[in-house]
């Protein structure tokens, strides 16, 4: 099973854009839905009207769908995509564990994304924790130690894991500067790492050619922008002094305990 949830955890809406994608891409289908109507301060996260092909209008609420699909390995895909709630977590959280236990989910990989100080030059960091000793060494992540205020994502972690299930954490870093915008590259590297997590190597060439065209976006922007092309080079000579790794994670603490510290408020 793989979640992602838009809100403050889905900078450039990588997770969600990623989640998506892999809807898309695997065909899946909408099996399931959390109704949002108990979980939700709609003046906080309004829902949204829209028009039908058929001219007619519609309300779409901010609910929790459920979409499954056929992969053809030994293991199907589930993908969970919705707004962070508001209220009642718990239930929330019980609610999804109950649909995980009733499609037979085995192991769950949650997936985020946060506004970092990088620039848009450099690979993609994403960060993967566990707290499965076994999962973490296998896939060479983080054994998570964090202690301290946390959000949906590791509420739902913690209780897919009291349901015995083995779970992943994957937070993708996006450059501060271009966090309000959406984000192919980001949404590229949680989806070539979830692909890898679960097992489904499938080919990502259109998230790639996105990915490519959003760079070279950014770079004609810099080079009309000199304040924000030296602000760049800041950013680059402070990633390059950074120690680089070809797995799952380039300095892995360093994005973690940014999580940390913006849960914890400071």
């Amino acid at each position: 099973m793989v979640t992602a949830f838009e809100g403050w955890n889905d900078a450039g809406d990588a997770a969600s854009s990623a989640a998506q994608w892999m809807i898309v891409r695997f065909e899946a289908e909408l099996v399931a839905s959390i109704d949002s109507e108990e979980y939700f301060d709609f003046t906080t996260t309004r829902p949204v009207i829209r028009q039908r092909e058929d001219g007619s209008r519609a309300i779409d609420w901010p609910d929790t769908d459920v979409w499954a699909a056929t992969t053809g390995r030994d293991h199907d895909l589930v993908v969970v995509v919705g707004h962070e709630p508001h209220l009642r977590w718990r239930s929330w959280t019980r609610a999804v564990v109950d649909l995980a236990t009733e499609l037979g989910v085995s192991r769950a990989l949650t997936m985020g994304a946060l506004a970092s100080d990088i620039p848009h030059t450099r690979p993609t960091t994403v960060t993967g924790t566990s707290d499965d000793p076994e999962l973490a060494a296998r896939l060479s992540v983080m054994h998570s130690t964090y202690e301290g205020p946390t959000g949906i994502v590791g509420v739902l972690g913690q209780a897919l894991r009291d349901a015995d299930l083995s779970t992943m954490s994957m937070w993708a870093s996006v450059p501060a500067y271009v966090s309000g915008s959406p984000s192919p590259a980001a949404a590229l590297a949680l989806v070539e790492r979830a692909i890898r997590f679960a097992g489904l190597p499938i080919s990502t060439l259109d998230l790639e050619l996105s990915t490519a065209s959003y760079l070279s976006h950014l770079d004609e922007l810099m080079a009309e922008d000199q304040d924000m092309a030296a602000y760049v080079a800041d950013l680059e000579s402070a990633a390059d002094d950074q120690p680089s790794d070809d797995d799952l994670d380039a300095d892995p603490g360093a994005l973690v305990e940014e999580v940390e510290r913006f849960l914890r408020g400071d």
